[in-house]
């Protein structure tokens, strides 16, 4: 013991992991601009141009996830080899997302009845957290 009366450790202190990464925020954000086209091309599908509430989804989700693919490619996980790779998981895992929101859909605006466009907003939030999983450790990995 110190004269200050403290333990002496030749252990040095453990530094705690943020709880959020800087990657993850930056991919929610970058992410944003994908979530927004999205649900912006879906309201104007399937309001205005009158498509199905699945077909709408899939050009809405297909156009964020391209653009979600490009934008992260460049400025987050910054990885330029192996693209036709990386952009086909990056899809594949985008493809779950949509199968994740197509049930959804499926569920809680057909049987259950509520709104479509509030079923399609209240999926994008789990969609994001799936697809960063996968994307991060599989086709960023």
């Amino acid at each position: 013991m110190t004269t200050t009366d403290e333990p002496e450790s030749d252990v040095p202190a453990m530094t705690r992991p943020p709880l959020v990464s800087k990657q993850l925020v930056l991919y929610a954000l970058l992410g944003g601009f994908g979530v927004v086209l999205d649900y912006l091309l879906f309201l104007l599908l399937f309001n205005v141009a009158g498509l199905h509430e699945q077909l709408a989804n899939a050009i809405s989700i297909s156009a964020g996830i391209t653009s979600s693919f490009t934008l992260n490619t460049l400025f987050n996980f910054r990885k330029r080899d192996r693209l036709l790779t990386r952009f086909v998981r990056f899809y594949a895992v985008g493809m779950g997302g949509i199968a994740l929101t197509f049930v959804l859909l499926a569920v809680f605006a057909g049987p259950v009845g509520l709104d479509p466009n509030l079923v399609k907003l209240g999926s994008l939030p789990l969609v994001l957290i799936f697809q960063y999983t996968l994307n991060k450790k599989w086709s960023f990995g």
